[in-house]
């Protein structure tokens, strides 16, 4: 069967092949009219037509597509975020190129050289040690690039992020509130903006209200289910009496911690109080059911899209920051500390 053309759609609505062009695009939609417009498209989708628009972009220099680099693929919040991403760049006929760096600031090199070879038109990165600062750096110099979930302070790269030393704030003062005055906290990875941004927040607010913090750190590259669990583990092994109340820096950690502390005998919130943070989904449906800080992930996701398409277009550019405002969830795994 032929391929259907533009030629083809054009003798079909009675039109020129220019207008037919202008009808389909997406930038010159608007120099024709609705009722016209109306008429290319529904031929196009009867014929079946399918518009180059590689072609198209190549001809203004683009390409459409916009490279997307996450950490890791397998952390249930990512999900959210890249469908907030997704869906603002398709409404702009934008196509994201999705790949992961497993955290390794080796593969993330890897992966920027590969989109730049691609000619993407901009990259949105969740991933970004404080030791890729340079790379980062380097790769703002050759076209726009957006930091989404992550910060980099001072390496002049806008960043769509929460704002973590809020969280960590909120996480404290729920355990607070509820009698806790020795509690601790299971770190992420402490080459990570966002996981020493929550440490500080919840260590200074603990700190303030007289409270005794006990920081918790291990040598894990990714915050996962196992790193809750070897967390968990020092601090069962630490000295000194067990703390009443944990903040865990995310989800995964928490449920990994709830999976070693239960091993241990210890029961929650009985024995000791939980807080994750992200509000993953299931989170839930969890026994019991995780109090944790929830961050707009989907949001973050949008907004991220917007502003490496507005950096593309050369309508905004900023290296400014956007923070975006956490909040608490109450569920089940935090109660008053036992008598």
């Amino acid at each position: 069967m032929a391929r259907v053309t533009l030629k083809d759609v054009a003798e079909y609505v009675g039109v020129n092949v220019s207008t037919a062009s202008r009808a389909l695009s997406s930038d010159r939609s608007s120099l024709v009219s609705p009722s016209t417009r109306r008429r290319v498209t529904e031929a196009a989708e009867t014929l079946g037509y399918r518009g180059n628009s590689q072609a198209s972009a190549l001809r203004r220099g683009r390409t459409g597509t916009i490279g997307v680099i996450v950490a890791d693929i397998s952390n249930p919040f990512i999900g959210p975020v890249l469908r907030g991403v997704a869906n603002a760049l398709s409404g702009r006929g934008l196509l994201p190129i999705m790949t992961e760096t497993r955290d390794s600031s080796e593969e993330l090199a890897q992966v920027c050289n590969k989109l730049l070879a691609q000619r993407v038109d901009g990259i949105i990165t969740t991933a970004g040690r404080y030791r890729d600062r340079a790379l980062l750096k380097k790769i703002a110099l050759e076209g726009p690039i957006v930091l989404a979930v992550r910060q980099l302070p001072g390496s002049g790269i806008p960043a769509i992020a929460h704002d973590d030393v809020a969280g960590g704030r909120l996480a404290a003062e729920h355990l607070l509130e509820l009698g806790h005055t020795r509690l601790a906290q299971l770190e992420g990875p402490e080459d990570i903006w966002s996981f020493e941004s929550r440490a500080t927040g919840f260590r200074e607010a603990v700190t303030k209200a007289g409270g005794t913090c006990i920081d918790i750190q291990a040598a894990v590259r990714l915050p996962t289910f196992e790193a809750g669990r070897e967390l968990a583990s020092k601090l069962l092994e630490h000295d000194g009496s067990m703390p009443t109340a944990v903040f865990a820096h995310n989800d995964s950690i928490a449920i990994g911690a709830l999976s070693r502390f239960r091993e241990h005998g210890l029961r929650c919130p009985d024995d000791v109080s939980v807080v994750g943070f992200n509000d993953v989904p299931l989170t839930d449906q969890l026994n019991p059911p995780l109090t944790t800080i929830r961050l707009p992930g989907y949001e973050l996701g949008r907004l991220a899209a917007e502003l490496v398409v507005t950096s593309i277009d050369g309508t905004e550019s900023t290296t400014k920051t956007v923070l975006l405002s956490p909040e608490l969830i109450v569920r089940e795994s935090t109660a008053p500390p036992a008598s």
